[in-house]
């Protein structure tokens, strides 16, 4: 009787925290534009960048699908790539030239989007 109840206890419980954990981090839908991309999110994610001489990576903790396409810059196209990790999601935006990245992070219609710029330095 005392297990029963005590078990009892623990699916209630786990049931309650359930109720009260937040939703994951999820990534909606990507969109191309030019020499950027536009990522929308169901709220904010945690990120990482890093530049390299021809890249540029961001690592989100987000869940989302994989995705590619290509940019076009100034001298020629860069291609990116989203993919899931054991972190989250990996974006990865790689050229054969130089390339540096600006992004900037607004709060829109109940979501998040984070604008990706890219440029050939």
């Amino acid at each position: 009787m005392l297990f029963s109840l005590a078990l009892f206890g623990l699916l209630v419980g786990m049931m309650i925290g359930r109720l009260n954990a937040p939703e994951p981090v999820r990534l909606e839908r990507v969109e191309s534009h030019g020499a950027g991309l536009a990522l929308w999110f169901t709220r904010e994610p945690e990120l990482r960048a890093e530049h390299f001489d021809g890249a540029f990576a961001m690592l989100f903790k987000a869940a989302g699908e994989p995705r590619m396409g290509r940019l076009a810059l100034g001298k020629g196209p860069a291609r990116w790539r989203i993919q899931k990790t054991e972190e989250g999601l990996l974006l990865r935006v790689i050229a054969a030239r130089p390339l540096r990245a600006e992004w900037h992070a607004t709060a829109e219609d109940g979501g998040w989007r984070l604008t990706i710029s890219a440029r050939e330095e």
